[in-house]
């Protein structure tokens, strides 16, 4: 006779369940492109070949020193690092790096506690060095860098440390020496423009040309940040049916489209003031405009304008005076009447080298 107690089990059983398979699809969507396609070789790196065959050398002979990359955001310095751990030490490269984000960590109590008592120890059944990575290690306060030369110094014979920066001046000159240092410039538009074309081709995005320049347009070099806008502007078609175009990923980040753009310096260069300062601000009022992006996004127009050196000269210092009173919180109304003032004043001087 059957046992009434396993009669009652078998129904719960876990069995394949169409809701939990349909979810895996999704969990794989909703993954960030930033993440899913990151080099995970050093040939798999988009640019900066004279760097990873550097690396691919130092790698293969055991000399690996420590390292300092510096350089934009987005042009590979993280993927770079990661790239070399995985190729020195396979599947298990997790339990043999020690990855810090420096921004959140900046002062001394991470260097005593977390860095140090992962250099000080070794890890069986393993061979070679261990890596520390810190990432935005220009964050990181002066004493805590100092206290991080002397860790560096202790601990170099079992432990590799790779600092990442964006900014090199901020790293104090005793780290500088120490360490090797390789500066990541940002990645040629070409090499950009045929892997996006892969990533939009691969997730089956609607990008358009003008759509693709947009994105190189606004990334400047810095693949993560094309990658989320991407990724961003895709969703955002998808949801309304439409393409991935320049007007699109404009509209999606916020950034001011450049027929606006060229619209205002027009104004800025044919109205008069009072007709001029209306017309920006109704605009800016529109188009939800940041007052900090117009200035960005003048500064090209000025360059190749036919105003003369010295007007040239005028609008760049009341322009960057601008760009610092709206860092302190100054008011965007005070701010937009002064740029088209410097504009107006800055004509005057290209005609008739009026001096203010």
């Amino acid at each position: 006779m059957d046992d009434p107690q396993a009669m009652e089990i078998e129904p719960a059983k876990p069995s394949p369940s169409p809701t939990t398979d349909a979810q895996k699809p999704k969990t794989a969507q909703s993954l960030m492109w930033i993440e899913k396609y990151r080099p995970q070789k050093l040939s798999d790196l988009l640019s900066h070949q004279q760097i990873i065959t550097t690396l691919n050398t130092l790698i293969s002979n055991n000399r690996l020193p420590h390292l300092l990359f510096c350089g934009p955001p987005g042009t590979g310095k993280t993927s770079t690092i990661l790239a070399c751990a995985k190729q020195m030490y396979g599947p298990t490269y997790k339990s043999m790096i020690l990855e810090l984000n420096a921004s959140d960590d900046r002062g001394i109590s991470v260097i005593r506690d977390q860095i140090k008592s992962f250099a000080s120890t070794r890890r069986m059944f393993s061979s070679g060095v261990k890596l520390v990575v810190l990432d935005e290690a220009d964050s990181m306060t002066s004493a805590a860098q100092m206290a991080l030369r002397r860790v560096v110094e202790k601990f170099a014979a079992n432990t590799r440390f790779c600092i990442i920066c964006n900014y090199v001046n901020k790293i104090i000159p005793a780290l500088q020496s120490r360490c090797t240092k390789f500066r990541f410039g940002p990645i040629p538009r070409d090499h950009v423009r045929k892997r996006v074309r892969q990533i939009a081709q691969g997730e089956s995005v609607p990008l358009t040309e003008d759509g693709l320049e947009a994105l190189l347009e606004l990334g400047k070099g810095d693949m993560r940040r094309i990658l989320n806008v991407l990724q961003s502007s895709h969703m955002a078609a998808m949801a309304t049916g439409g393409k991935v175009d320049g007007d699109a990923v404009y509209a999606n980040t916020g950034a001011p489209h450049p027929g606006d753009i060229a619209h205002i310096w027009k104004l800025l260069i044919d109205s008069d003031y009072t007709t001029c300062s209306a017309k920006l601000q109704h605009m800016k009022a529109l188009k939800g405009l940041a007052l900090q992006d117009i200035i960005t996004e003048l500064l090209p127009y000025v360059v190749k304008s036919d105003l003369k050196g010295d007007a040239k000269m005028y609008i760049y210092e009341r322009l960057a005076e601008l760009e610092v009173r709206l860092a302190v919180g100054g008011s965007d109304k005070l701010n937009l009447a002064a740029l088209v003032g410097c504009c107006k004043l800055g004509q005057a001087i290209s005609m008739d080298k009026m001096v203010c």
